[in-house]
């Protein structure tokens, strides 16, 4: 599979939830991506309007099969979700991965349990 590097796109809430179908699917058609959906699910067309767009961005590629086509994202979603939190320390922590785990340990107010968990994934990656 082709994936291409470095596409800090920011993605709206629908473009997010087709992206996360898509790359669960890994490639799907527009009716595959819409019955992923919860009821009510989006209308066809919406969702074939905004994988359109996507596909402009360059965050999916298309392939025509017979008459229709099917979708696969051109990132792969590690990739893309270490991108964009790199760039969130970057912009809002100076590049301090202490600072930021500091805020998400202070904002979600973490139990003794998940802080526990925290400090022993810390120690067992040196």
């Amino acid at each position: 599979m082709f994936y291409k590097t470095n596409l800090m796109i920011e993605l709206t809430k629908r473009e997010s939830q087709i992206m996360e179908i898509i790359w669960r699917l890994r490639k799907a058609f527009i009716r595959e991506i819409v019955g992923e959906f919860p009821e009510p699910r989006p209308h066809y067309n919406t969702v074939a309007t905004i994988v359109k767009i996507l596909v402009k961005k360059d965050v999916l590629q298309s392939e025509k099969i017979g008459n229709t086509h099917q979708y696969s994202p051109t990132q792969n979603f590690e990739d893309y979700r270490e991108e964009h939190i790199s760039d969130i320390k970057e912009k809002f922590f100076e590049g301090s991965f202490p600072k930021m785990l500091a805020h998400f340990a202070k904002k979600e107010q973490l139990t003794e349990a998940e802080k526990e968990e925290l400090i022993r994934i810390i120690k067992s990656k040196h």
